[in-house]
């Protein structure tokens, strides 16, 4: 089957004196059915493509499959009077939501079973899911097409019906008053920027609007402190933040501004005892944490609880009645520290193994010793752990069950580094199977992302050992542009330092070749989105470095996108990757936009992923991308494209059709660096 072929339709995008010329500007258009066309002609192309590893697909999905405990139940977590937990059921695609009775064996009530949902839309993701304070209800929302647009729903759980409310184009928020009637929510603008607070009672048919922000840099959200005590309103940028709380048994009043937005000052909040403890980057790079006694307190009556530390930075703070939650990063690694609250001493969480992560639970209960966060390493499956917050010991609730005959003793995880072209020793986490020989042979899957800080974490991923039972090193750059090495390492990968990012990332493949680790022959890389950029920029400035490359929903169509304040994002990402109206930054960004930097050059075989809902990627830019490779030559690699038509960024949302993309990901790699079985 021969690629597809596309028209050119030259569009000039004139700027600062300069002339762009774009051929396939036009594919931005979909309501144009030459542009559907074409990308179902590229669907077909890679299914053609790939025919061949149709058994190995089929494969490789069966044993992605068999490490699935396919029903399965989570650890309930206790709020209040009540269990809640969710659970799989074989052959089913998505998860169930129910509850108990706190402690109760029997007893399970069905809250929502989004299995239903997808019977008719075929895709669907929760957003929130969130029972009222006294547990006669429960509001959830919902998207049905990808889009990350939601709408709520709200349940009456005393007689299981639907109550006739709905409120549709929502964001990722929502949050109960405590009166259990009166329901907070978001809502976004044409170009999907959370900009609006409303306030919603039920049976109610006119919400009332709040707050609106007009800026177009800065996305609201809304949480609530951990005492239940306040509804907190975010008002946020990438580099300023803005708090505004109310008092959550008041819901009729008002948002009172903590402190006004500063530009570059970052800050958030939690409440016990009378008091605010918040943490802030105000002359302090890695943040600190100080104390106010009101909402409105100035600034000057802020006592300092914490100071900063250059080597420990401070990603937030949970309060409970008795104790004070620090999470941060050092040395590259997540920490927790813990301070009782009755004795001001403190300590730090003993972690069992050299390269980790963890991810801290919602923790609903305010008064209470026990903090639960999931544990995790390359090699140690999600562990949920209750930590007693006085003994210092911690309970494995539960792994998540591996099925296969999975044994961890059977496999490594290395640190090592990277030099940078300027010195700067970037970190990698190596996992691969015991008794590896480094002679230059082994296979490789190279992954990195690189963006807004954040932090490319050792976490754990059943379905890579696929790979590394195959003898694949699975290797994580820790590259600039993430935080794992703190606040500098985001600074100096961002706005005139991006390109840090991508070096870096080269750096880490030249780093595993002259190590002997594996070969350019024997690489692949891969990345999402930002990391999709990454890999895009990488195989543009240097296509030796591996035989394979894929790239997800890939941001690589950079200063015509941030060019466009009419699409999703765009506006709101000039704080992380510049404007280019300023010309300093139109340069540099023209300098690695992979779409802007194609040439007729031979690059490694390469997989691009979209999905035509993508409100954070949109389509256009891996299509674009695909077709001007094809036209400029690709040379004798496979190019291929693959769009979900009926997903957006994260792909399937079913975890059946999620293992399938997955093994059709892994087929290409193995099929690119001549891996047959």
């Amino acid at each position: 089957m021969k690629p597809p072929s596309v028209l050119r339709k030259p569009k000039t995008l004139s700027l600062h004196n300069h002339d762009r010329i774009d051929p396939f500007y036009w594919l931005k258009d979909r309501n144009n059915p030459e542009v559907i066309a074409y990308i179902e002609a590229e669907n077909a192309y890679a299914e053609a493509g790939m025919a061949h590893t149709q058994d190995l697909q089929q494969i490789l999905y069966e044993e992605l499959l068999s490490r699935i405990q396919e029903t399965d139940q989570d650890v309930p977590e206790q709020r209040g009077a009540f269990d809640y937990y969710t659970r799989t059921q074989e052959g089913k695609q998505y998860k169930i939501y129910c509850r108990k009775p706190a402690g109760a064996e029997d007893r399970e009530e069905v809250l929502l079973d989004l299995n239903a949902f997808a019977e008719e839309s075929g895709y669907v993701k929760i957003g929130v899911f969130k029972p009222s304070p006294d547990h006669s209800h429960v509001a959830y929302s919902l998207d049905l097409t990808g889009g990350e647009n939601f709408t709520v729903y709200f349940k009456d759980l005393s007689t299981g019906e639907l109550l006739p409310d709905r409120i549709p184009n929502t964001g990722y928020d929502g949050e109960w008053a405590n009166d259990n009637r009166t329901y907070f929510y978001t809502s976004k603008d044409a170009a999907w920027r959370d900009y609006r607070l409303h306030r919603h009672s039920l049976g109610i048919e006119n919400d009332v609007l709040l707050f609106e922000e007009l800026d177009e840099l800065y996305n609201v959200s809304l949480s609530k402190t951990r005492d239940q005590a306040f509804l907190i309103l975010s008002v946020d940028s990438i580099k300023t933040h803005e708090r505004r709380v109310l008092d959550a048994s008041v819901p009729g009043g008002n948002f009172d501004v903590v402190q006004p937005r500063r530009y570059g000052i970052e800050y958030g909040l939690d409440h016990r005892d009378g008091s605010f403890y918040i943490w802030t980057n105000e002359n302090a790079l890695n943040f600190k944490v100080v104390t106010a006694n009101s909402i409105t307190a100035e600034q000057k009556h802020w006592k300092e609880f914490i100071s900063h530390d250059p080597a420990v930075k401070i990603d937030s703070v949970d309060c409970f009645s008795d104790h004070l939650v620090i999470y941060q990063r050092e040395n590259g690694l997540r920490t927790i520290r813990v301070i009782d609250m009755r004795t001001f001493k403190s300590h730090s969480v003993v972690f069992p193994e050299v390269a980790y992560t963890f991810l801290p639970a919602e923790n609903p209960e305010f008064e209470t010793t026990k903090l639960r966060f999931t544990y995790q390493s390359p090699i140690t499956p999600d562990s949920v752990i209750d930590y007693d917050m006085d003994s210092q010991k911690w309970e494995v609730r539960k792994q998540k069950p591996v099925l296969g005959g999975y044994d961890p003793a059977a496999f490594e995880v290395r640190r090592t580094f990277a030099e940078a072209e300027d010195g700067v020793q970037v970190p990698l986490t190596l996992l691969f199977k015991k008794g590896l020989v480094q002679d230059g042979r082994n296979p490789c899957l190279l992954y990195g992302y690189g963006s807004y800080g954040a932090s490319n974490d050792p976490k754990f991923d059943m379905n890579v050992f696929s790979l590394v039972e195959r003898g694949f090193i699975y290797a994580l750059a820790h590259i600039r542009g993430g935080g794992e090495m703190g606040r500098h390492w985001y600074e100096n990968g961002k706005f005139l330092h991006k390109k840090n990012t991508f070096t870096d990332f080269i750096a880490c493949g030249r780093h595993l070749v002259k190590e002997k680790f594996t070969s350019y022959e024997k690489m692949a890389i891969m990345g999402r989105s930002a990391g999709g950029l990454l890999i895009g920029a990488v195989v543009t400035m240097a296509p030796d470095i591996c035989r394979a490359a894929i790239a997800h929903v890939p941001f690589v169509d950079v200063v015509t996108t941030m060019l466009d304040t009419s699409i999703p994002l765009t506006v709101g990402e000039f704080e992380e990757w510049g404007n280019p109206q300023d010309e300093t930054f139109y340069w540099y960004m023209l300098s690695y936009s992979p779409y802007d930097n194609v040439e007729d050059k031979t690059f490694p075989d390469i997989l691009v992923t979209s999905g035509l809902n993508d409100p954070r990627v949109q389509y256009w830019e891996p299509t674009k991308w695909v077709a001007k490779m094809r036209a400029m030559g690709h040379g004798p690699n496979r190019l291929f494209l693959k769009t979900n038509m009926g997903a957006g960024h994260a792909g399937a949302s079913g975890r059946y059709d999620y293992l399938k993309e997955q093994a059709f990901n892994y087929a290409f790699i193995l099929d690119s660096l001549g891996i047959e079985r």
